[in-house]
């Protein structure tokens, strides 16, 4: 059962009429949904689009990257003794 609740002066509060015994115990699980429908749907949306650019493979003529891992990487004091 899921009871859409509005949290008001430290009490839970359902919106609308709820079917149960009075002083039932409850669990409840906290979940907010977004209040922009739109919002969501957007951000899925782009998410997929996302998903479908990281999906394809690319091919760089670069045979072996691990070769450049560190060109473009500052010496560290580290490094600079190990290798300077």
């Amino acid at each position: 059962m899921t009871i859409r609740v509005i949290y008001e002066n430290g009490v839970f509060r359902p919106v609308e009429p709820v079917d149960l015994p009075e002083k039932a115990e409850m669990d409840i699980v906290l979940s907010q949904e977004p209040e922009d429908q739109a919002e969501l749907a957007r951000q899925e949306v782009g998410a997929r689009a996302i998903m479908e650019i990281m999906s394809h493979r690319y091919r760089s003529g670069q045979t072996d990257t691990a070769d450049r891992q560190n060109e473009h990487q500052p010496l560290t004091s580290f490094s600079w003794i190990l290798w300077g």
